[in-house]
């Protein structure tokens, strides 16, 4: 998996390409324990992301739990089966979509 990290201001864009499971999530943890300060709006791109477990949607969670209260946190661009399944977890009720 790839990952690319893009700040502006208080907005983050974190764009993941690949898979994300349980053999390359870790890579996106350390990337989380770099931190979050100062974000405001959090964008998961997922644009080039083809597959994702149960173990990305806990990456995801970690992630919304960094931001303060005052924070967003959005997915974009998510295929067909990742969103499906953000839905059936009941996960886009954290992004409030």
């Amino acid at each position: 998996m790839e990952i690319t990290r893009e700040q502006i201001g208080t907005m983050l864009v974190i764009k993941l390409k690949g898979k994300l499971d349980t053999y390359t999530a870790p890579a996106l943890d350390a990337e989380l324990k770099k931190g979050l300060d100062g974000v405001k709006e959090l964008y998961w791109d997922f644009s080039e992301l083809d597959y994702m477990t149960s173990a990305g949607i806990r990456e995801l969670l970690i992630a919304r739990n960094m931001l303060g209260d005052d924070s967003t946190m959005k997915v974009i661009h998510a295929n067909e089966a990742i969103s499906n399944a953000l839905y059936l977890t009941g996960f886009t009720d954290l992004l409030g979509e």
